[in-house]
């Protein structure tokens, strides 16, 4: 009986070869050599465990590319300040800006009127800030000159980027000391009536005249400071004089020790935007998030060429949320098979792509759809159930297992581009005991989000001019 099994599994594994033969236009992770072939992923349980031990990095695809890192991780330049988070507490900041994600689009963020001085000689309309919340990756930046490094979070939901500066009226605990502007022979403060101070949503202005933000975010954390510019420096002496950027004095929150957070998102003020002045009108940029936490990415902010085996889709622009990226997201395949999904359900619920989202979230018809197709695949080959971990509801118990066999999922796109995930994108593993699908539902009237789980080891490539988004595949480990 198990010879036979085995010869029935060798002819399966040659027929979906041939059969990945037709399918263009897929990208993504590869499973491991071993698996059996493009429908099913074939692992060790220990690969998808933590590790404590940092990967080497890998090369960069450009002399601009800074290396990524998960902020919790032991790749992380930030020493950890107590317990790492809990799987609940991942669970829960995770909500929270899917929540402030779906408050920002929606338009319910509340006007507040502040003045910081009566004397000021400009009174700026002013609403409090309402960005995306903490975020999962960071990376360094030079500022100033004579340059000094700090390392900052990721972030494609918000536009500002900002670090800590002296003096400072009240700042959270960080690991670098905070940028002195004293020190920076290039830094100069943003008047209120420059063209930069007026791209902010919250803003007031001081009575010497300088432009002043407010950024709430959406687990309560806090910056208030300065619009200030300086000199930024990136990998290998790669330089943006005059990069606008805050410079908070009144911070607090969930920042694990980082010193501060760079916008990428198609505002003005934004990094992204500032590089191209740099790069190339329109020149867009790149990132891979690494595998896990104990691997390294990257983010490049130059019109490199992409990889030869990127796949492109078109990057959709909403009047009702300008700064953020969204694709037309039309479909899920679970084991090579298309889910069945009514077109109407991608169509009325918009999807955008964030590096702050863990677990991407799908309407509650599509993530119906791929629970059951998904189940039944792993039903057969008699994985036991196990309890919810949160809002995870699928999760099985591999206890006493040394592989597994997955079945593969793939996002695709409206003009046929698909998105194969690996199995660090299928599967979120906090335990043996419990390991869960990835993926959580969302009501129809809200919005859609491809996560960075589902990005990770793939090179996004955010293409600006010719809006679209790009994803190759094994662009980092």
């Amino acid at each position: 009986m198990a010879s036979a099994i085995r010869s029935y599994g060798s002819c399966l594994a040659v027929l979906l070869a041939l059969a990945a033969l037709r399918s263009p236009r897929v990208i993504g992770a590869s499973a491991a050599p071993e698996s059996g072939g493009p429908r099913w992923h074939v692992v060790s349980i220990s690969s998808l465990l933590p590790s404590t031990v940092c990967t080497a990095a890998e090369a960069a695809p450009s002399s601009s590319a800074v290396r990524v890192v998960h902020r919790h991780g032991p790749c992380s330049p930030v020493p950890p300040r107590g317990d790492p988070p809990s799987p609940l507490d991942i669970l829960d900041r995770d909500q929270e800006r899917v929540d402030s994600i779906h408050r920002k689009i929606a338009g319910a963020s509340a006007a507040v009127t502040t003045s910081l001085s009566t004397k000021a000689a400009v009174t700026l309309p002013t609403r409090r800030g309402a960005s995306l919340g903490t975020n999962n990756y960071v990376f360094s930046v030079g500022l100033g000159t004579p340059a000094r490094t700090f390392w900052v979070e990721l972030d494609t939901g918000s536009d500002l980027s900002w670090v800590q500066c002296k003096p400072c009226n009240d700042c959270y605990e960080q690991q670098d000391p905070l940028f002195d502007p004293a020190r920076s022979s290039t830094f100069s403060a943003v008047p209120c009536g420059a063209r930069e101070c007026q791209e902010l949503d919250s803003r007031t202005c001081s009575r010497d005249n300088t432009c002043r933000y407010e950024y709430d975010y959406a687990d309560f954390s806090r910056t208030d400071g300065k619009l200030v510019r300086d000199r930024l420096t990136l990998a290998a002496s790669h330089e943006i004089p005059g990069f606008v950027f805050g410079c908070g004095d009144d911070d607090n929150g969930t920042f694990a020790r980082t010193d501060g957070l760079f916008g990428l998102g198609r505002a003005k003020l934004s990094l992204a935007s500032q590089a191209a002045t740099r790069y190339g009108a329109g020149a867009g940029f790149s990132y891979c998030l690494p595998s896990s936490a104990s691997a390294t990415g990257y983010l490049s902010l130059s019109a490199a060429a992409p990889p030869a085996n990127a796949r492109f889709t078109g990057m959709v622009t909403r009047s009702d949320a300008p700064s953020l990226y969204f694709l037309n997201l039309v479909g899920v395949e679970v084991a090579g098979r298309k889910v069945e999904i009514p077109p109407a359900v991608f169509a009325t619920t918009p999807t955008i792509i964030d590096s702050g989202t863990v677990f991407s979230r799908l309407p509650q018809p599509a993530y119906d759809a791929l629970r059951s197709a998904f189940t039944r695949a792993m039903d057969q080959l008699r994985y036991k159930r196990a309890p919810a971990l949160s809002f995870l509801d699928t999760c099985y118990d591999f206890t006493g297992r040394t592989r597994v066999r997955i079945p593969s999922v793939a996002l695709v796109f409206a003009d046929g581009t698909k998105l194969s995930l690996g199995p660090r994108g299928v599967l979120y593993v906090w335990s043996v005991g419990q390991t869960c699908l990835a993926f959580v539902p969302i009501g129809n009237d809200t919005v859609g989000i491809l996560g960075n789980m589902q990005q990770r080891t793939v090179a996004v490539i955010y293409d600006v001019a010719n809006q679209r988004i790009g994803f190759g595949a094994r662009g980092c480990s």
